[in-house]
């Protein structure tokens, strides 16, 4: 049994599609402790949402595994709860309604009726959504959606909370916002937080440690980078810290200067493979 809390054990996936077959993640292994915030970041199509995605259990690995809390991940389950870029609130619903759904479905054995409604008042407060409880999505902002996505996630009392991309289609302030919430968030509850971004800022503010993979396809992790930062952490503040600006100079470096080395080099060792392999020399 692994003495981490999540483990992502030697991954590889594959996708085929009639007779054509794309090899998407090669040999992809992280560790994560109780409590620790991780984002994945990479360029586009380098496989971050795919690995989320296995760690969840919507899509099963060519190869590999995950293991949870010593339990090995086959399947969806509520110890792992997913929020998406588009938030996936069910439009007929209220607020409270769509957090209510889920909690109802995953805590029903374990709280009263009562308490299931403290619990989803709790959650809502907790974004900062107590005063929309019976709106429904199209009269809330994108901004505010997501509060309710998250606050539904969370009220499953997950093990570990999946971010795909989360802040992604909200604008500058919105999403300042709710990167604020969600770290005061994770202070409060410690949870474990596994997060997909494109944006390097986000993951140097929010993150224990910074995942970053290579281009796809065949695409692993380069490097991890651990952020020694002092929490809370302060936005402002931190633009000025010179630690700060080195983490994101790190992350930067990797994805336009190392990862641009790793291309030249694998694209020279496979015309060297080329030019010794025999039976290729002979065809030609």
């Amino acid at each position: 049994m692994s003495a981490h809390y999540l483990t992502i054990e030697n991954i590889d996936m594959t996708f085929t599609t009639g007779k054509t077959s794309s090899h998407v993640l090669d040999k992809v292994n992280l560790r994560v402790d109780k409590g620790e915030y991780i984002s994945i970041i990479g360029h586009s199509g380098c496989g971050k949402s795919t690995v989320l995605n296995i760690v969840a259990g919507l899509i099963e690995p060519t190869s590999g595994g995950v293991i949870l809390d010593g339990t090995e991940v086959s399947k969806p389950g509520p110890d792992r709860a997913l929020v998406f870029q588009n938030h996936s609130l069910l439009p007929w619903l209220t607020v409270y309604e769509n957090v209510a759904l889920a909690v109802n479905k995953t805590l029903r054995k374990r709280m009263t009726a009562s308490e299931r409604h403290d619990w989803i008042l709790h959650n809502l407060a907790m974004v900062n959504m107590s005063h929309a409880l019976d709106k429904r999505p199209a009269e809330i902002s994108g901004g505010m959606k997501q509060r309710v996505g998250i606050a539904r996630a969370l009220a499953m009392q997950p093990k570990v909370l999946l971010l795909d991309e989360p802040f992604g289609a909200l604008d500058a302030l919105t999403r300042a916002h709710l990167q604020d919430e969600v770290m005061r968030i994770q202070a409060d509850l410690h949870n474990t937080v596994l997060m997909i971004t494109h944006d390097v800022d986000e993951a140097v503010l929010l993150s224990d440690r910074i995942v970053m993979m290579t281009n796809g396809p065949s695409a692993s992790i380069g490097e991890i980078l651990t952020i020694d930062l002092p929490r809370p952490r302060d936005r402002i503040a931190l633009a000025d810290d010179p630690r700060y600006n080195h983490y994101r100079q790190e992350v930067l470096r990797f994805l336009y200067e190392k990862q641009r080395k790793l291309e030249n080099l694998s694209e020279r060792r496979a015309k060297k493979g080329e030019s010794e392999d025999p039976a290729k020399a002979r065809a030609s």
